[in-house]
């Protein structure tokens, strides 16, 4: 079959499309905009390469307020788009990561990860891992990069991301609790909306009406098709990596708080529940708090940044990272 053929293999309209010559061509999350000082928040960022034979970079961001000598927390975020589009360089997520780093007076990373299906799953969480392992370079005056070396306090480490992001972050710090990042304590993680799923329906999943609007499409066989895309050697819905109620290490996640933020519209909300309450049955000492936002559907903050929910949901994020929730 020739490359330029325009038999459609796999459709995930109105993100992703595979034809049958192998060409894949992407009808979202392929903008981006360039790294600046932003003009709102005085909040800046720079481009860096983590592994350039991997193709794996990360744009870090450093609060206007940034003085030298003094220490601050260090968010390391991961993007969603259902591990097949998107990028950090996005202009959903370099917003977003200004008005973060500005509300709470922190330093970030936001890490670009390869994509499916050019480099399937588990790609993305060995690209995120081995950005942690870079960031964790930095300790002791030592890496890289000036911003993470004067600024970053190691002791004050946060993990987030939304949807497949959420994911990452997720099994990131379950990864720090089996395999440690020495001298890196990560304090908590943050979800938004995670990517969470399973083969037997929970909550009011089974029940779910179809959607309409924008996310329209985000429903139950979109999202189990999308995993099967992404990871063609998947062990099913049920795979630790889509499912964290069923990874048997769950107690050993590598952190003390998590805030998870699910959306009452969102397909994927009864998700966030259950994963609280798996890690309240489990052995695992830390505390967990989930934020349910009325009236919202799936990363809403990322497509109306300036609502009042998102606003809210932003405040509430640099309360978590600072101590003063969960």
């Amino acid at each position: 079959m020739a490359s330029n053929s325009t038999e459609i293999l796999h459709e995930f309209s109105p993100l992703l499309r595979v034809y049958k010559g192998g060409r894949v061509e992407r009808l979202a999350g392929k903008d981006i905009v360039a790294a600046s000082v932003d003009q709102e928040t005085g909040v800046e960022s720079k481009d860096v390469q983590i592994s350039p034979e991997l193709d794996i970079s990360a744009r870090l961001y450093l609060p206007k307020k940034a003085k030298q000598g003094t220490k601050l927390p260090l968010l390391v975020y991961f993007h969603g788009g259902g591990f097949f589009v998107e990028s950090t360089f996005s202009p959903f997520y370099h917003p977003c990561l200004n008005a973060v780093v500005a509300e709470a007076d922190v330093v970030a990373v936001s890490v670009n990860y390869r994509l499916a299906p050019e480099h399937p799953l588990p790609t993305a969480f060995e690209d995120s891992w081995i950005a942690l392992q870079w960031v964790a370079s930095h300790l002791n005056g030592e890496g890289p990069e000036a911003w993470l070396r004067g600024y970053a306090d190691f002791d004050r480490v946060f993990l987030g991301g939304d949807s497949a992001g959420g994911s990452i972050a997720h099994n990131m710090a379950l990864k720090v609790g089996l395999e440690k990042l020495k001298g890196v304590n990560v304090e908590g993680i943050f979800l938004n909306c995670p990517y969470f799923w399973g083969k037997e329906p929970v909550g009011s999943e089974a029940t779910r009406l179809e959607k309409k609007g924008h996310l329209s499409f985000w429903n139950k066989s979109y999202v189990e098709a999308a995993w099967h895309f992404v990871y063609p050697n998947t062990t099913g819905l049920d795979d630790p990596l889509l499912n964290p109620v069923m990874e048997p290490n769950l107690s050993r996640l590598g952190c003390r708080r998590v805030l998870v933020c699910v959306a009452e519209q969102d397909i994927l909300r009864d998700r966030g529940w259950f994963y609280k309450e798996a890690l309240e049955k489990s052995e695992w000492a830390g505390d967990v708090e989930v934020v349910e936002v009325a009236g919202e559907d799936h990363v809403f903050n990322l497509f109306f940044p300036k609502g009042e929910n998102a606003l809210s949901l932003l405040k509430k994020l640099a309360s978590f990272i600072n101590g003063n929730g969960v």
